[in-house]
């Protein structure tokens, strides 16, 4: 379970010691798949650093929101274009 009291800065620092995608994915708590990660790793990394300067996250959870949001998106865009019209984001896959 994160720390609620850890800050962005704090946040920032620990992030700068992560070496490796998995390691960030562990310190945010979403589960993952190594051979997507083994793919898809510095597109995924690139994404979330676009989401970070986009959205400033302020705290951990926001950060992860961030990550989430990558992970889930570059996971829609491996779906066939038709099945695609079905998925309501990374929330509706979750509840199933």
């Amino acid at each position: 379970m994160p720390n609620p009291n850890l800050t962005a800065n704090s946040i920032k620092d620990q992030l700068k010691e992560i070496d490796s995608i998995e390691a960030l994915l562990t310190f945010f708590e979403i589960g993952f798949e190594q051979s997507f990660v083994d793919e898809y790793g510095q597109a995924l990394l690139k994404r979330f650093n676009g989401n970070i300067f986009t959205q400033q996250p302020e705290d951990w959870f926001s950060y992860r929101r961030a990550l989430k949001r990558a992970y889930c998106n570059l996971q829609r865009k491996r779906l066939p274009s038709d099945s695609r019209k079905a998925c309501r984001g990374c929330t509706s896959c979750e509840r199933r």
